[in-house]
C-alpha cells in the first residue's frame, strides 16, 4: 500500500483498535494523529474492495486550547440519513475536507459506515487515509525535466456524453479514464450515477470518487499535493493523478475551458516544462490529450486546491469481477 504513496507523504499504516456497532451503524475510530507540521486542511478519503452497497461519512475532532473539540462530520457519501452534528469553533466541514483557521496539533478521525450488515464492510480489504497540510503550496523550484514520461491513459470526453450531464461530469470522467488505464473500464454514465450527490446536487464529491472505484476492486486515496516533486514521483511510477483545478480566463494557456470554479483533469506524464494532461472537457475524446505549461498547472492546481485522487492496482492485483 505504502509503495503507492509519494515517500515525502508517506506514514506508517496503522490498525484501527476496533470496529463498534452503535446501532444501524458501524463506527472506526483511528487516532490520534499527529501531522509533521501544525495543518489546516485535512482531506479523508475511504476505500474497501468490491463492497456491497453502503454509506459512510467521516468525523473529525482536533486539539484546541479548550481540549478535543466535539467531532465534526464531512458530507455523506451514499443513502443514509446520519444524525447532524454541531458545528465546532475554528473548524470547518466543507463537504469533503475540513479546514481549520489555526493550525492543529494533533486529531482523532471516525469513520461511520451504515449498509445492511455494516461490520461485514471490513470482512473486505478496506484503507482510510487522511491527508494534512498547511494549506501553503511548497514553492521548491525543481530543475527542468531531462527525461519525459507519458501513461497511455485511454481518453475521454465528458462532452460526448448526455448533453444533460455533460458540462457537469468532470470527476466521472477522468476516474473512468484512469480505471480504463488500470484494466477496470467502465461507462462514464455508470459512473456518474454512482458519484452523484442529490443533496448538494453535484457529481464531483471526492470520498464518492475514490469509492466507486473501490467498488470496481480498484483502491486509491486522496491527496494534498505538497509540490510538484511528489506529482512526478507519481507520474515516475505509473500513478496517473486526477487534479483539481480552478482558474480565471487567461491563467491556463490552451485549456478546453477558458475559466473555471473547479474541474478534475488527469496528469498523465511530463515532458520538459510541460505537463501531459487529459482533459476531460475537451470537445472530443481525439482533442482530450493536452500539453499545460507546468508553471501555469502549478498554480491552478498547487496553488489552489492542490487536492489529487490517486489509484493504483490492489495487493495481489486483484480486479473488479
Amino acid at each position: 500500500m505504502t509503495a503507492a504513496i509519494p515517500p515525502a507523504c508517506r506514514r506508517p499504516i496503522e490498525q484501527p483498535t476496533a470496529v463498534v456497532r452503535e446501532g444501524a451503524d458501524a463506527v472506526v475510530e483511528l487516532g490520534p494523529w499527529r501531522p509533521r507540521h501544525g495543518a489546516r486542511h485535512f482531506v479523508p478519503a475511504f476505500s474497501v474492495l468490491d463492497a456491497p452497497a453502503h454509506a459512510f461519512r467521516f468525523e473529525l475532532s482536533v486539539v484546541t486550547s479548550r481540549g478535543w473539540s466535539p467531532w465534526i462530520a464531512t458530507a455523506t457519501v451514499g443513502s443514509a440519513d446520519f444524525f447532524p452534528l454541531p458545528t465546532a469553533q475554528g473548524i470547518e466541514s466543507q463537504i469533503d475536507l475540513w479546514a481549520a483557521q489555526e493550525s492543529i496539533a494533533e486529531v482523532k478521525l471516525r469513520l461511520r459506515v451504515r449498509a445492511l450488515h455494516p461490520t461485514s464492510i471490513f470482512d473486505r480489504p478496506w484503507l482510510v487515509t487522511l491527508s494534512a497540510c498547511d494549506g501553503v503550496e511548497d514553492r521548491k523550484k525543481l530543475a527542468t525535466a531531462m527525461e519525459s514520461v507519458r501513461l497511455p491513459v485511454p481518453e475521454l470526453s465528458q462532452m460526448e456524453t448526455d448533453p444533460a450531464l455533460a458540462p457537469r461530469i468532470c470527476s466521472p470522467t477522468s476516474v473512468a479514464m484512469v480505471l480504463a488505464y488500470l484494466g477496470a473500464g467502465v461507462s462514464i454514465e455508470h459512473l456518474a450515477a454512482e458519484m452523484f450527490h442529490p443533496a448538494l446536487d453535484i457529481y464531483g464529491v471526492w470520498p464518492a470518487a475514490v469509492s466507486a472505484a473501490a467498488h470496481r476492486g480498484v483502491p486509491g486515496y486522496l491527496l494534498r499535493f505538497p509540490e510538484w516533486d511528489a506529482a512526478t514521483w507519481c507520474l515516475d511510477h505509473g500513478l496517473p493523478i486526477v487534479a483539481s483545478v480552478r482558474y480565471e480566463s487567461g491563467e491556463l494557456t490552451g485549456a478546453a475551458i477558458a475559466a473555471t470554479e473547479g474541474h478534475l483533469v488527469v496528469l498523465t506524464g511530463y515532458d520538459g516544462d510541460d505537463v501531459l494532461v487529459n482533459d476531460p472537457a475537451a470537445p472530443t475524446a481525439d482533442t482530450v490529450a493536452r500539453r499545460y505549461r507546468r508553471s501555469e498547472l502549478e498554480n491552478v492546481w498547487l496553488g489552489r486546491a492542490g487536492v489529487g485522487y490517486v489509484f493504483f492496482t490492489a495487493p495481489g492485483g486483484s480486479r473488479a469481477r
